[in-house]
């Protein structure tokens, strides 16, 4: 009875509850169930993820906060059992802006790869607590600042991390040992320091390591032998020391990549890295091991890439070498090895690229150098001879698989093989230096895929065959310093991709062509020193890349080309030539008249004066000849007075003064071979005299400026040509005279009308002067920085000029393989003509080596143009050094600050200021204020973005000089409707 009361009971209760409902849902609609939902947190957190990105390609657009799930978006994906969030994977996406908190909402969260993007900020403490995470990608983006050390400490399920290629500093943690699962760690490409973390060698996960390219020091321990499972290890372009551990080999015998190029490490290479039998892949260029090249390094039967170049390795090559049946690249380059290349190579049938350069090796080249499809060969710089280039002059003419031939810098002679256009894929072809004679075949033209042809310094002679123009990829051709001589080919035209061209040094004759002018990409060119006749073709004007045209010492005449480069044209590039008119050579071209009535004096006329006519002329030639005589003796007396003066002068003169001896080219007749304090100057271009006397040369009246590397004084040529002269401070420092002479004749040859022409030298055991071109503007640190601001407002089109100019120079110097090293404002100099000219380039190769005490004194000046390669205790020098330092001066052009400048209670770095001012949207604000609104905004501020990227923390993150030019010139907006900015 009570249950069935209990029932009745409960119907009542629920028949009430559902009326009541009934009644609810009359009045306020139905009732929604409200429920706890976990994609709430995968979609929120990824949301405010999103909210601090700038998105530019709108990657993110599917990403909608009203979705129910995220499994969907773009670059998300889900686990399917549990459907949350699992992988968050936006490579490449463009994205910039800082990595958000918000990720920490996605607790399922495995794997997160944000690599080749754009963020910025520093790498949070708590980023590896998201989730169970296993793989983290942050590369190839900005970020900056040390690596926090609790970074690891929650890094247990960690399998692979990846930071490279960042602006990273500071130390690699230590809790970084903590990650006993770690499989893969990528640190490479940042500017870490400090000793890699002791523990770090116990992770006997590890699989992958690569910390390369940046500034770890200290030894590799012993401790290695603890990474069994271990793959790769890239060590290279550090600053480690020590030996290579004795045991690695025994131990890490899975390795199959090894670097270790680019430190500091030496000794012997150890026995036991014979049994990496697994390795394909060893490079230890740029270091400073010794002995010999070990015999067993042909038991390492899986190399592909074998790489011991730049070390002081000795001896032969061993036989063993030819073990290496799968090796394609071998590079033992830049040693001290003797003897030759083995006939065991032979056996190396998978070899493509060989480089033996500069070396000490002689014999005979083997026989199966050219007939085992080796696709690049390069021997330069060793003391093969004539016996050895019998198997040259016979490559077999159906031999296609050649593309990289040098043989320059050895003693070869004989003469080129007339089948050498049987190697259809050559595209680099290097005999420069060399003793080769003969011409060059007519089979040159059947190479269409060469690309660079340098035959310079040898002996060769006849004409330069017309059939050139069947090279239709050339563009470098080097000739010079030949016996070459007939005429300049018409049909060079043909060949249209040509930028470089050097007849320079020849005995070519006839007028230069004017199918010249139809080479539109021609950026260099130098016919100096021929014997080349006639007018300089108009059509030369048109040639718009142009930036060297030197046709120095030849028989041209007629008017210079006027517009175009020819416009700026240095007078040193067309001089020699006596009868060239003209503005650039001071030499006013005589006016067209109608030519005069000339009598014929055969004509018959026999009048009572004709007698006296004759009389007449003979009495004048009679005085002309007693004139001519007058003035020869009057020469020879006043000669001979000067040169009694000169000796006087030079008795009297203290034994410490080191008198000069004034010749032009390489005569050095006159010089006291037995008085050490007797100096020689050399000017590059003919002779020359002081107006002044050489005791005036080094008054301190005269004193124009003072840098790392001297003192620069001014001084005037006899002809009124204005010199700089610098005074070497380094003098006990620098090499001997034969190699300093070497060093300045190789840099008086760099020509370009953005650099600052070296005319000519001065050279003493105890003192060194170099004479330069005299630009009276001054510096552009003068023309930016001078308190006379009225006075030095540089407009805006001439800033842009400027920085294309530096942009230009810089360009040129790092094609010729120089590396500036010192580039500042006091270094570049402005010319009449608004050009900009780098000058104190190249200095660096007049020291013996790269002592760091020397570098530091000479870097001190140049506070805030130094990249941050130069912070560390050795320096590396490369041309990223230069683009950094060009991206500061890019900066300092257009705000018109200086790189560092010091307030009452504060530094300002004007390269973080600016960056500063472009994350906050005011980057147009960092212009010059001078320029009071007067500039180009669509100009400017891509140039200060392109200055930033150009200073960038990471050396592989700054562009090529050529990329740098094709940017300002995209960059540039046409000159019409700008007047108002002049």
């Amino acid at each position: 009875m009570h249950c069935y009361i209990l029932e009745i009971t409960l119907m009542k209760q629920v028949q009430f509850i559902l009326i009541l409902l009934s009644v609810f849902h009359v009045l306020f609609g139905p009732i929604q169930v409200i429920s706890i939902d976990p994609f709430n947190d995968d979609v929120s957190g990824l949301i405010m993820f999103k909210a601090g990105l700038e998105d530019p390609k709108g990657k993110l657009s599917t990403w909608n906060e009203e979705d129910y799930s995220p499994c969907d978006w773009v670059g998300v994906k889900c686990d399917p059992a549990t459907h949350r969030v699992s992988s968050l994977v936006l490579d490449g996406f463009s994205l910039s802006g800082h990595i958000d908190r918000g990720l920490l909402r996605l607790p399922f969260l495995q794997i997160l790869s944000l690599a080749r993007n754009n963020f910025t900020g520093t790498i949070a403490t708590d980023l590896l607590s998201i989730g169970d995470l296993q793989v983290v990608d942050l590369s190839e983006n900005n970020l900056s600042g040390p690596i926090p050390d609790g970074t690891f400490q929650q890094c247990w399920s960690l399998r692979v991390v990846s930071f490279a290629n960042n602006n990273l500093t500071g130390k690699i943690p230590d809790s970084l040992s903590s990650c006993y699962k770690l499989a893969v760690v990528n640190f490479s490409s940042n500017h870490l320091h400090g000793e890699l973390p002791s523990g770090m060698w116990f992770l006997t996960e590890l699989q992958s390591v690569d910390v390369s390219n940046n500034f770890l020091e200290g030894e590799i321990p012993e401790g290695i032998k603890n990474l069994i499972n271990l793959r790769e290890l890239r060590l290279g372009r550090n600053h480690f020391t020590g030996r290579i551990p004795e045991n690695m080999g025994n131990y890490c015998f899975l390795l199959k990549l090894v670097d270790f190029s680019g430190n500091f490490l030496s000794g012997r290479l150890p026995e036991s890295m014979q049994k990496l039998t697994s390795c394909t892949f060893l490079s230890l260029q740029g270091n400073s091991f010794t002995g010999g090249i070990p015999h067993w390094i042909g038991g390492m039967k899986s190399l592909d890439i074998l790489d011991l170049s730049a070390n002081r390795f000795s001896g032969w090559i061993p036989n063993s070498v030819g073990n290496l049946d799968l090796l394609s690249r071998l590079n033992l380059s830049r040693n001290q090895i003797t003897g030759n290349l083995p006939e065991s190579m032979v056996n190396c049938i998978k070899l493509l690229t060989l480089d033996v350069s500069h070396n000490h090796l002689a014999g005979h080249l083997p026989s199966w150098l050219f007939r085992m499809g080796l696709q690049s060969i390069s021997l330069s710089g060793n003391t093969y001879s004539k016996s050895s280039y019998h198997s040259f002059t016979s490559i077999p003419v159906s031999f296609h698989g050649l593309q990289v031939l040098d043989l320059s810098s050895n003693a070869f002679s004989g003469k080129l093989p007339s089948g050498i256009g049987g190697l259809g894929s050559l595209k680099v072809l290097n005999l420069s230096t060399n003793n080769i004679s003969g011409s060059i075949p007519i089979s040159i033209g059947e190479l269409k895929s060469l690309y660079i042809l340098d035959l310079s310094d040898n002996k060769l002679n006849g004409s330069i065959p017309s059939e050139i123009e069947g090279a239709i990829s050339l563009s470098e051709m080097r000739l010079q310093k030949n016996f070459l001589g007939g005429r300049i080919p018409a049909q060079i035209e043909k060949c249209s991709e040509l930028t470089f061209l050097n007849l320079s040094h020849n005995k070519l004759i006839g007028s230069i062509p004017s199918a010249v002018a139809n080479l539109t990409y021609l950026q260099y060119v130098d016919l100096s020193w021929n014997e080349l006749s006639g007018s300089l073709p108009k059509e030369l004007t048109n040639l718009s890349q142009l930036f060297s045209f030197n046709v120095s010492y030849n028989h041209l005449q007629g008017e210079l080309p006027v517009g175009g480069f020819f416009n700026t044209i240095s007078p040193s590039s067309v001089s020699g030539n006596s009868l060239l008119c003209g503005s650039v050579v001071n030499h006013s071209c005589p006016s067209v008249h109608p030519k005069p009535i000339v009598l014929n004096p055969n004509s018959s006329y026999s009048n009572s004066g004709s007698s006296l006519q004759n009389h007449h002329h003979k009495m004048i030639l009679s005085i002309s000849v007693l004139i001519a005589i007058g003035a020869a003796i009057f020469i020879v007396i006043g000669v001979a007075v000067v040169t009694v003066l000169n000796i006087h002068v030079r008795s009297s003169m203290s034994p410490s003064a080191a008198p000069f001896v004034f010749s032009g080219g390489e005569d050095y007749s006159g010089s006291p071979p037995n008085d050490a304090n007797y100096g020689k100057l050399v000017m590059f271009s003919g002779d020359a005299e002081f107006a002044e006397g050489a005791h005036n040369l080094l008054n301190k009246d005269s004193e124009i400026g003072r840098g790392g590397f001297g003192v620069v004084y001014c001084t005037v040529l006899r002809d009124g040509h204005c010199v700089a002269i610098k005074k070497l401070t380094v003098s006990t420092l620098t090499k001997s005279q034969e190699d300093f002479e070497r060093e300045v004749k190789m840099l008086g040859k760099i020509k370009h009308q953005n650099l600052v022409a070296l005319e000519g030298y001065y050279w003493t055991p105890s003192l060194q002067l170099l004479i330069y071109e005299y630009l009276s503007r001054g510096s552009l640190q003068k023309l930016l920085h001078d308190d006379d601001s009225c006075k030095n407002v540089l407009p805006w089109r001439q800033r842009f000029k400027i920085i294309l100019g530096m942009a230009k120079g810089l360009a040129y110097l790092h094609q010729m393989e120089v590396i500036h090293y010192n580039l500042k404002s006091t270094n570049v100099f402005i010319d009449c003509s608004d050009e900009a000219k780098i000058g104190d380039f190249g200095l660096l190769r007049l020291l013996p080596m790269l002592d760091h005490c020397v570098l530091s004194s000479k870097i001190q000046s140049a506070l805030g143009y130094m990249a941050p390669e130069f912070a560390c205790r050795t320096v590396k020098i490369t041309e990223k050094c230069d683009i950094y330092s060009f991206g500061i001066l890019i900066l300092e052009v257009v705000t018109g600050k200086r790189p560092v400048e010091y307030m009452e209670d504060d530094v300002v770095v004007l390269c973080d200021k600016v960056r500063s001012a472009l994350d906050d949207g005011k980057v147009e604000q960092c212009v010059d204020e001078k320029l009071k609104g007067n500039f180009a905004a669509e100009e400017a501020i891509p140039v200060i973005k392109l200055g930033l990227v150009c200073a960038s923390q990471v050396p592989s993150n700054r562009p090529d000089m050529s990329e740098v030019i094709n940017i300002l010139e995209l960059i540039q907006c046409p000159s019409e409707g700008l007047e108002e900015l002049h």
